[in-house]
């Protein structure tokens, strides 16, 4: 249940700036319900509407926008399916906390994938050294025994709210470059790829769950013990070396991933 604390009760405005009203036009080749959606959906992604404010009312946006009631219901009602807003029978509707995703059949770093969805994003790094590698991580990189790696981790934020903590590794001899990267503001995927002329191909992915201890509760802002979910990545090159492995921290109420699985045709399948 939301909190309808005095947040809740203060109803959002419709202004893009002061005093200057939200507008739709009827020479959009878009419906007028859909305008008033990218409208307000714009403004809950940006921060602007914040979780569990209440929206202003359907009376209120037929006046601002200068549309009928059942325009704004449409409106609202896409928003909804969306997950961006929930109504309280009797006290109105409110914004929701976004639950952002990723597209597993993609193979994108986090901050590009959110980035073209509109969503705000940026990282804060926490350290990036030298260690010797783990022997899970001189598997996966298929390094020799003894051989040391970059480890980098990074707490992501998204929309101004901490959403995974990144523990990335790497050889060194990329690691000691990305050190002068600007990895607060660039996904290591676009770097390689841009910077580095390194084409990327495929990556291993094992998704599972595990429960935030006090450090990771404290960097997530979640209740220590909480569900969070995990995920273990190798990306490898276009020529199938592999090149970086990750430990991936998400939390669950705020993030989720999504992929299309196609069923096997009868003729393929095996008798």
């Amino acid at each position: 249940m939301a909190k309808t604390g005095s947040t809740a009760t203060k109803p959002l405005t419709l202004v893009s700036a002061p005093g200057t009203p939200q507008r739709v036009t009827l020479s959009s080749p878009l419906p007028l319900y859909t305008q008033i959606k990218e409208i307000l959906r714009a403004r809950i992604l940006d921060g602007s509407y914040q979780p569990h404010q209440q929206m202003p009312s359907e009376s209120e946006m037929m006046a601002a926008f200068e549309v009928s009631r059942i325009t704004v219901r449409q409106a609202l009602n896409d928003l909804q399916n969306e997950g961006l807003i929930f109504r309280i029978h009797g006290k109105g509707t409110f914004v929701s906390k976004p639950k952002a995703f990723q597209d597993l059949g993609r193979l994108q770093g986090f901050g590009e994938a959110m980035r073209q969805m509109g969503y705000e994003t940026f990282a804060r790094v926490i350290s990036i050294r030298t260690v010797a590698a783990p022997a899970q991580v001189l598997e996966k990189l298929q390094l020799p025994k003894r051989a040391k790696v970059t480890e980098l981790q990074r707490l992501r934020f998204l929309n101004r709210e901490p959403i995974s903590l990144d523990v990335t590794y790497v050889p060194t001899a990329i690691g000691q470059r990305l050190a002068k990267e600007d990895l607060a503001a660039r996904d290591v995927f676009v770097i390689l790829e841009n910077d580095y002329g390194l084409a990327l191909g495929h990556a291993e992915l094992q998704i599972g769950s595990t429960l935030a201890d006090e450090s990771l509760a404290t960097q997530l802002k979640v209740e220590e013990g909480s569900p969070v979910l995990f995920i273990e990545r190798t990306t490898h090159t276009a020529d199938g070396a592999p090149i970086d492995y990750e430990h991936l921290y998400y939390r669950g109420d705020a993030f989720q991933y999504k992929v299309r699985v196609d069923r096997v045709p009868l003729s393929d399948r095996a008798s």
